[in-house]
């Protein structure tokens, strides 16, 4: 559903693997809605790796399709351009070209006066330097949507233009047909690519589609001197505004910090085919005067049209694609913010490899529609998010930041406690979690002012002790007479233990490689409690359901206290009549006990590599728990502790260290699978060969810890690493390791061999910080393991 370029790349690509039976439906026109007037800007460097290959691989289908269809996409290998006007943007670039290496992807750093020459109508008195992309280009959207229909339309597809869709037939959980206003269709599989009109046709079904158009502007200017066809594109992301050559002029747009949201997704016209919205120059003047700086010749130069035109927008500025969770069949490719035409090819594939496999075959994570839960279709609270989603395009892309806009949405029952004492708030599906407690959340690519706060919360939990709250966690609950053999299934570890025992484990795909790496509890015979990453609530629970293992969602019945480090069982002694002494209470087991008079479970299992418990409290004593805990001396510590407290002890995070993309093998932890006994389980086989062909040789990923030699350079996650001068790959996460006394971080190294200690310790490692060199020690063993 769907005849833009999204939906017109799924239906290509659906045939290209095979699939006959395909019909596109559009309710106007193809390219009709958003795509004719999008920019048809392609620029394959993006901040991750899955994320760069996606566009790449846009860029050589759109250079190719042409010889295939018969019909030109008007795409151009120009190159681009992104100048910096300030040292924190510079910081970015530089950061961005080291990405480039770690991705194989050409790229330059270039001074202000090449700058110039690579785009000759700006002026560069007030800029410090730039990045030259050769590998940008550009697109006509209008020809590329008709040249991969034709190429559909070849290989057995059919498009039916002017049918509305005005519902769906459902069984049983799974998509039976689509109805329209010219008859009812049955189909077994149904993908919505409606663009901005998506959220509408997702809650016909009950399928959380969040996205929420704003008004998008750009102005077509008459002939610029030194504009000419193969012009690059030059970004000008300080003056939020980037241009292109169009017939001797130039398109001049952005993305202004605070955007104009347009209609509510139930509110939009029908009909609107190549339609734009009303001039608002007024609104538009912030992105004007600064294309007037950038590209002085504009003050002599008409306006041929200016373009308001709608488009939409997400809540974490990522589009949305896959299977909707509790639909089976019903898959969603859309709201892709600004970026469709750059990311419709590789997005496109995707999405048809998805469809034909049942699963996805690269690491979706990012812009997995899972990702999101009911309440993010609030339509108020999408209308809120929308007016600074826009504009992150261009703002420096700050390490650990925060939105702001929609907040709060959902708060533990020691919100309120945990802000007077100081607590500086992020969020996690939903929840506000305490980042730290400082005066002050400050972004800086160096040394924050908070750090030295987060510097006093490690060292509570490394020598005494500290309390986190921890509420957030995703927690599920599996019971019944199945419920053994289901989570024996889908769980790579071992988890038919005795009751009371805790057991670490990933689920993983057909292909051997991450879905989700959580605990699972045992806390009966036919009952179990799993505890799991706070952002993938709904990926989770889908995941169980499609294994036939049913799980009850209680994470809003329990808050979480993480009773952390080495006095912590001192602490709880003087608060509880248990035992937890090491003989009395082991670790990886869980029990009922009560603290300060409160009935709660307590498993002890650690994230941060001390002595400590994660107590399960219910919601409505959760404060007398806490505020005794904390009375007794616990120290309050936010997830910026967490963040460097697990890196110095090598423990790994799913969507970073642990992906669709990486098994055990590559993440060192084999161990915690059942891949040595004689338990079948999901992926078994896929991980089993994996690891049988590489100990055959050939290349390959091992995550390594590391550790800075210098205190001076903060880490972030992302910095390439090299060995003896050579790019050998990218750190994954990294932060501030007060007991180290230097940053700490994971990364994956690659190497046409096995990585051996012998290895890593004969070679000269570095990681490059924004442009600077610094040695670094890598090691398959975590600094405090």
């Amino acid at each position: 559903m769907g005849g833009g370029v999204i939906g017109c790349s799924v239906a290509y690509h659906l045939t290209k693997l095979g699939w006959t039976d395909v019909l596109l439906l559009e309710q106007g026109t193809l390219s009709c809605g958003t795509t004719w007037h999008a920019a048809g800007l392609v620029g394959p460097l993006r901040a991750s790796e899955s994320g760069t290959r996606l566009v790449q691989y846009s860029a050589e289908l759109y250079a190719s399709l042409e010889a295939e269809t018969g019909l030109a996409t008007g795409y151009r290998d120009v190159g681009g351009v992104i100048v910096a006007r300030t040292e924190d943007r510079m910081v970015q670039l530089r950061r961005t070209a080291a990405n480039a290496v770690a991705y194989d992807m050409p790229c330059e750093l270039v001074t202000p006066d090449r700058a110039e020459e690579l785009w000759p109508p700006m002026q560069v008195a007030d800029l410090l330097g730039a990045l030259w992309l050769p590998g940008d280009g550009k697109v006509n959207p209008a020809d590329l949507t008709q040249s991969l229909a034709r190429g559909a339309r070849q290989r057995g597809a059919r498009i039916v233009e002017r049918v509305r869709v005005t519902g769906f037939d459902t069984d049983h959980g799974r998509v039976t047909g689509v109805r329209t206003d010219r008859g009812d269709i049955e189909s077994e599989v149904v993908v919505n690519c409606a663009g901005q009109w998506a959220k509408a046709l997702g809650d016909l079904v009950g399928a959380t589609v969040p996205l929420h158009s704003a008004e998008h502007f750009y102005v077509v200017t008459e002939a610029v001197p030194g504009a000419h066809p193969d012009l690059p594109i030059m970004r000008d992301p300080d003056g939020w505004t980037y241009f292109k050559e169009e017939t001797g002029g130039l398109v001049v747009g952005g993305f202004e910090p605070e955007a104009k949201p347009w209609r509510s997704p139930d509110d939009l016209p029908h009909p609107f085919e190549f339609q734009l919205l009303e001039e608002d120059w007024d609104h538009f003047s912030v992105l004007m005067d600064q294309a007037l700086l950038r590209v002085p010749a504009l003050e002599e130069t008409g306006v041929r049209k200016f373009y308001n035109g709608p488009e939409s927008f997400t809540p974490d500025n990522q589009f949305l694609l896959g299977e909707a969770p509790g639909l089976r069949g019903f898959f969603v490719g859309a709201g892709f913010n600004s970026v469709g035409i750059a990311s419709a090819g590789g997005a496109g594939r995707a999405l048809a490899e998805w469809i034909v496999a049942g699963e996805p075959q690269d690491d979706l994570v990012a812009v997995d529609v899972r990702r999101f839960a009911p309440f993010h279709g609030d339509h108020d609270w999408l209308r809120s998010r929308v007016s600074e989603v826009l504009g992150l395009h261009y703002a420096v892309p700050w390490p650990n930041r925060e939105l702001e806009s929609g907040r709060p949405q959902r708060t533990s029952p020691l919100h309120v406690r945990l802000a007077e004492a100081g607590a500086l708030f992020g969020t996690r599906m939903g929840w506000e979690r305490p980042n730290v407690f400082a005066p002050a959340l400050e972004y800086t690519w160096g040394k924050p002012a908070w750090l030295t706060a987060s510097a006093v919360e490690q060292r509570a939990t490394r020598t005494d002790v500290a309390v986190f709250d921890q509420t957030s966690f995703s927690k599920y609950v599996v019971a019944g007479p199945s419920a053994l053999a289901g989570l024996q299934w889908v769980c790579a570890a071992d988890v038919d233990v005795p009751v009371g025992h805790c057991v670490y484990t990933p689920f993983l795909n057909e292909r051997g490689t991450y879905e989700a790496d959580l605990t699972v509890t045992r806390t009966g015979d036919d009952s179990f409690l799993l505890v799991s990453s706070s952002a993938t609530t709904v990926r989770d629970l889908d995941w169980l359901a499609r294994h036939g293992v049913p799980a009850e969602d209680v994470t809003e019945r329990y808050a979480v206290l993480g009773v952390m480090g080495p006095r912590s069982r001192s602490l709880l002694t003087g608060l509880s009549d248990d035992d937890w002494s090491e003989d009395g209470f082991p670790f990886a087991t869980s029990r009922e006990v009560t603290v300060a008079g409160v009935r709660l479970r307590a498993t002890r299992m650690t994230y941060v590599g001390e002595l400590g418990w994660e107590l399960l409290v219910p919601v409505g004593a959760a404060l007398a728990a806490h505020d005794a805990i904390s009375a007794a001396g616990a120290v309050p510590a936010g997830y910026y502790a967490i963040e460097s407290l697990r890196l110095e002890k090598g423990y790994r995070a799913f969507g970073r260290e642990l992906t669709p993309d990486v098994g055990p093998v590559e993440a060192g932890l084999v161990f915690a699978t059942a891949l040595r006994g004689t338990k079948d389980f999901l992926g078994r086989v896929a991980l089993g060969a994996h690891r049988e062909a590489l100990a055959g040789g050939g290349p390959r990923r091992r995550l390594v810890s590391l550790v800075v030699s210098s205190p001076e350079p903060m880490l972030w996650g992302g910095e390439l690493l090299l060995r003896d001068g050579a790019p050998i790959g990218q750190v994954t996460s990294a932060a501030w390791g007060e007991t180290v006394g230097s940053s700490v971080g994971l990364g994956y190294v690659r190497r046409d061999g096995p990585v051996t200690s012998d290895w890593l310790s004969d070679g000269a490692f570095e990681v490059d910080v924004a442009g600077e060199r610094y040695a670094v020690r890598a090691s398959l063993k975590a600094p405090l393991g």
